[in-house]
C-alpha cells in the first residue's frame, strides 16, 4: 500500500514526502531528548544537594547540635563554607518548627572567610536576633510550601531518605531538598536546602532556541534545494517527457527542446541526443514510407504488364507472339523477384549497420579483391575487362570503414557500369591520393554516360533511366551505394569522361 503511494507520486512530492518523514523522526526523537534532559539536570542538582545534607547531618551528630535556634544559628555560622552553592538552607524541629533559615541571618560577605573571631560572631548574632523576630511573620508565609511538602514527607514512601521537589515561576526555578535527621532511630528534625536553578531553564531554552534555529535552517535548505531541483532538474525533465508526446502524437504543439540543448550539463547532452535520436527516427520513417511508396509505384508498372501479357496470352494462338508474352512475363516476374529481394536486403542492411562498426582498412586491397571477382566472372562471359590502377604500388590507402559495406560499394558500382557497358570494354579503378590526403576511388566505365544534366538524380530509388535490360537489376544500386557513402562520412559524384564516352563515378572519403 506505502510503496504504491510512493510510486504515484512525482519525483518532487517523493523529496518532500521524505524528507517531511525525516523531519518528523528527527524532531519526536529531539523532544524526546529535550524531555529526558531537564530530569538528568535535576538529578545532577540533586545529588550535590545530597552530599551536602549528608555533609551537613554528619556535622551536626558529630558536633551534637540541638536543634533550637541558638544552636542552629551558631551551627549556621560556623559551617558556612558548606553552603556557598546554595541561597537557602532551613531547619525544622521534630514539630515542624522553624528554627533556624539562612534568609534571616544576613551574612556579610566577609563571613564566607575562611576564620571568624568569637568576638564578630557575637556582635552578629546581636544584630541579627531582632531581624530574625522582624521576619517570623514573613518566614512562616514563606515556608508554608516547604511545610506542606515535609508532611507529604512524612507520610510518603521516601520517608527516610533526600526527597527533591522543584517550584517554578515566572523568574525563578526554585530545587529544594529536604531530608530527616535521626539519632539511633529517633528523628530529632528536618534539613532542607533550596537553590535557584535557573542555569537548568536556562540550559533547556538555550537547547531549545538551538534546535528551533536548527530546524528553521534545515527547513530553508529544504526549500532552496526542491526550489533548485524542481527549477533546474526536474521541470526540463518535465519538459522531455512533454516532448515525446508530442513526438508520439504527431502534435503541432511547439516545444522547448532547443532552450534545453543549449545546456552545457547532462541534461543538455540528453536533450541533445534525444532530439538527434527523434530526428533520425523521423527520418527513417520518411525513408520507408517514401521507399514503401516508390516500391509499390515500381511493382504496379510490371504487375500492369504481367496482367496485359497474360490476356493475351491466354487470348493468342500464334506460337511466335506467345513465345515473346511468355518471355516478357518471365522478364516482369524477375524484374518483381529483384525488387522484393534488394529491398528485403536493404532494410536487413540498415539494420546491420547500427551493429556493426568501422575501422581501419586497406581500401586498395579490398577493392583489388572485388576487382578479381568480377574479372573472373565478366571477362569470359562478356569479355569485360576491369582494371584496378592504383598512383603509387608501394603506397597504402587507409580509411575508416565497415569492410563489407565498402566492398558492397564497390560491388554496385561496377555493377552499374558493366549493366551499362556493351561487350569487350574496359571498367577502370583507380585508387589514389589527393593534395589533402584524403583517399579517392573512381569506377571509370566506356559505356553510353548520363543523359542527365544534373547527375544526382542517379542516385535517387528507382531511377527511370535505365538500360533494356533492367530486368536483372531493381534500380537500388546506386541508391545503396549513395546511403554507405554518407555512412562513411565520404561524398560521391557522378559525370560523363570528358575525353571519351562512358560514365565517371567518384567517392572521396575522409583523412583518417
Amino acid at each position: 500500500m506505502f510503496n504504491n503511494f510512493l510510486k504515484s507520486l512525482s519525483i518532487l512530492k517523493k523529496f518532500l514526502f521524505i524528507n517531511l518523514i525525516v523531519f518528523l523522526v528527527i524532531g519526536s526523537l529531539t523532544l524526546i531528548y529535550i524531555g529526558n534532559a531537564k530530569p538528568n539536570l535535576i538529578k545532577n542538582k540533586k545529588s550535590k544537594h545530597i552530599q551536602i545534607i549528608n555533609n551537613t547531618i554528619e556535622h551536626i551528630l558529630r558536633l551534637n547540635i540541638k536543634f533550637e535556634e541558638e544552636d542552629i544559628r551558631r551551627f549556621l555560622f560556623s559551617t558556612r563554607f558548606l553552603f556557598q552553592s546554595l541561597d537557602r538552607v532551613i531547619l525544622f524541629d521534630n514539630q515542624l518548627n522553624l528554627v533556624g533559615d539562612t534568609d534571616t541571618l544576613d551574612l556579610d560577605p566577609r563571613s564566607f572567610s575562611n576564620r571568624l573571631d568569637i568576638v564578630q560572631l557575637e556582635i552578629l548574632n546581636k544584630e541579627t536576633t531582632k531581624k530574625i523576630t522582624e521576619k517570623k511573620n514573613i518566614d512562616k508565609e514563606k515556608n508554608i510550601s516547604i511545610k506542606d511538602i515535609l508532611k507529604n514527607y512524612l507520610l510518603s514512601k521516601d520517608y527516610g531518605r533526600a526527597f527533591t521537589f522543584t517550584e517554578e515561576g515566572y523568574d525563578k526555578f526554585l530545587l529544594t531538598t529536604v531530608k530527616n535527621v535521626s539519632i539511633g532511630g529517633n528523628n530529632i528534625g528536618y534539613l532542607a536546602i533550596s537553590e535557584n536553578a535557573n542555569d537548568i531553564r536556562a540550559t533547556i531554552n538555550e537547547r531549545k532556541t538551538f534546535i528551533l534555529r536548527t530546524a528553521i535552517f534545515i527547513g530553508i535548505v529544504i526549500f532552496v534545494f526542491s526550489f533548485v531541483l524542481n527549477r533546474y532538474f526536474l521541470k526540463p525533465i518535465k519538459n522531455l517527457v512533454t516532448y515525446t508526446k508530442i513526438v508520439k502524437e504527431k502534435s503541432k504543439k511547439k516545444t522547448n527542446i532547443n532552450e534545453l540543448k543549449s545546456r552545457n550539463d547532462e541534461l543538455g547532452m540528453l536533450s541533445n541526443s534525444l532530439d538527434d535520436m527523434t530526428n533520425e527516427l523521423q527520418k527513417r520513417i520518411s525513408h520507408a514510407e517514401n521507399f514503401s511508396t516508390d516500391l509499390v509505384h515500381e511493382i504496379r508498372n510490371p504487375l500492369t504488364s504481367l496482367k496485359s501479357a497474360s490476356e493475351i496470352l491466354y487470348e493468342t494462338e500464334n506460337h511466335e507472339q506467345r513465345t515473346k508474352l511468355i518471355d516478357i512475363l518471365n522478364h516482369d516476374v524477375e524484374r518483381i523477384e529483384r525488387l522484393i529481394t534488394d529491398y528485403s536486403q536493404m532494410l536487413k542492411d540498415e539494420v546491420a549497420l547500427s551493429k556493426e562498426k568501422m575501422k581501419k582498412i586497406d581500401l586498395k586491397l579490398i577493392a583489388k579483391s572485388v576487382v578479381d571477382d568480377f574479372n573472373n566472372i565478366y571477362e569470359a562471359k562478356r569479355g569485360i575487362q576491369i582494371i584496378l590502377k592504383d598512383t603509387n604500388n608501394q603506397e597504402e590507402y587507409f580509411i575508416n570503414g565497415i569492410e563489407n559495406r565498402i566492398e558492397q560499394i564497390i560491388a554496385n558500382l561496377l555493377d552499374n557500369s558493366i549493366s551499362f557497358s556493351d561487350n569487350n570494354k574496359k571498367i577502370l579503378v583507380e585508387v589514389s591520393k589527393n593534395e589533402r590526403e584524403k583517399i579517392t576511388l573512381k569506377v571509370i566505365d566506356e559505356g553510353k554516360g548520363f543523359k542527365e544534366t544534373s547527375t544526382n538524380k542517379i542516385f535517387d530509388r528507382f531511377y527511370s533511366n535505365r538500360p533494356d535490360n533492367f530486368g536483372e537489376h531493381s534500380g537500388l544500386g546506386l541508391n545503396i551505394v549513395k546511403n554507405l557513402v554518407d555512412l562513411h562520412g565520404a561524398t560521391i559524384y557522378a559525370s560523363n569522361n570528358i575525353m571519351q564516352k562512358g560514365a565517371n563515378v567518384e567517392i572521396l572519403f575522409p583523412k583518417v
